[in-house]
């Protein structure tokens, strides 16, 4: 019985350290996601989140992008571009983006932006069947967050 024993515990023992080593590889799999997730952030000064929200109104379409879903009472704004040819024949591509705005202490707003890649690989056979990557270093940040500034300059004219 003792020689019956032993290998089950051994066994146990590598099954349980297993399930450890499982857990560490998920938890840095999360990790990784995550921080690829991350938004891009701007912080406006004295800015009311409604002033921003306009703002970035104006910037999504002049960006050609359109507007879903938001409102300056959520702090949220929601905008998709129009689909374009993908590198692959028959695939798709958009670009969507979600904005969140929140009021800071001193009065201002802060902007956080995520943008993601909407890639439909074969749209001939599996319509609706797309993926989304995040974007982190492509110049549309530049782009959108240039834009809303000049938003925010024109309504101080205005």
């Amino acid at each position: 019985m003792k020689k019956l024993l032993a290998p089950a515990v051994l066994a146990a023992a590598v099954a349980f350290a297993g399930c450890e080593s499982l857990s560490d590889i998920s938890d840095s799999v999360r990790e990784k996601i995550a921080a690829r997730d991350q938004p891009q952030t701007k912080v406006y000064p004295e800015i009311a989140p409604r002033a921003v929200y306009e703002a970035a109104r104006v910037a999504i379409g002049q960006m050609d992008f359109r507007f879903l879903r938001g409102g300056a009472a959520q702090g949220e704004l929601e905008a998709i571009n129009g689909v374009s040819t993908g590198d692959a024949p028959h695939s798709a591509r958009q670009v969507s983006l979600k904005l969140r705005l929140h009021a800071t202490t001193d009065g201002g707003t802060e902007v956080q932006a995520w943008m993601k890649e909407v890639i439909e690989a074969d749209s001939a056979n599996r319509a609706g069947t797309a993926t989304e990557t995040p974007l982190r270093d492509t110049p549309l940040y530049d782009t959108f967050f240039r834009n809303l500034q000049k938003a925010i300059d024109a309504q101080k004219k205005g």
